[in-house]
């Protein structure tokens, strides 16, 4: 079984921040987004657009790429 991938990337986008040693808030800042944003993101309740999905790559020092593909990574391991 996957799972959902709202959920996956929300996964992906928590472990990556706290790897990046950034707070919600910081993220936040960085990505022009409210911190209850990134906390929704992260729990899986919000889905980000894709322009969102670019500004938390951004933030992170990483490709979109890259968090696409950690979170369909994700979704096949849960």
């Amino acid at each position: 079984m996957s799972l959902d991938p709202g959920l996956a990337f929300g996964k992906v986008l928590r472990a990556v921040r706290t790897e990046s040693g950034l707070t919600q808030e910081q993220l936040a800042h960085a990505a022009g987004v409210d911190r209850t944003y990134v906390s929704l993101v992260e729990r899986g309740i919000n889905q980000p657009s894709i322009r969102v999905i670019f500004r938390f790559a951004a933030a992170l020092g990483r490709s979109p790429t890259e968090l696409v593909g950690l979170t369909e990574a994700q979704a096949k391991l849960d």
